[in-house]
């Protein structure tokens, strides 16, 4: 069986229906758990954290990797950052990994022309 968003095979003994598509269980989850940059809860919990945490941060790769790719170039659109990697990483990834970051107050967005822009805080 393939998954009705992103066209991958699995098995259909985990297949799960949302809005009458049949998706797979990573479709699935993004689908229940939208990436949400502007979430005050979820700042408050970041940045609470990172006070008990002291000196010790803690990125996923793909978050270590966004920082110093906005460090050394400055300011990307989100179209430009994603094609700076190969095909392992999705758009979906990214904005999630960035929202993260955002939470952490480490990246933000702004306009710049027409363009958004993502770059650090």
């Amino acid at each position: 069986m393939n998954c009705d968003k992103c066209n991958e095979k699995f098995d259909p003994e985990e297949k799960r229906e949302h809005l009458g598509q049949f998706l797979c269980e990573d479709c699935y989850m993004k689908v229940l758990s939208p990436v949400k940059t502007c979430d005050p809860w979820a700042v408050h919990s970041a940045k609470t954290f990172e006070r008990y945490a002291g000196t010790i941060k803690e990125f996923t790769p793909l978050q270590a990797n966004i920082l110093d790719v906005l460090k050394k170039e400055g300011p990307l659109t989100p179209e430009s950052l994603l094609k700076k990697y190969d095909e392992s990483v999705d758009f979906e990834d990214l904005k999630r990994e960035f929202a993260s970051l955002r939470h952490m107050e480490k990246v933000r967005a702004a306009k710049q022309g027409s363009d958004v822009v993502w770059h650090l805080w």
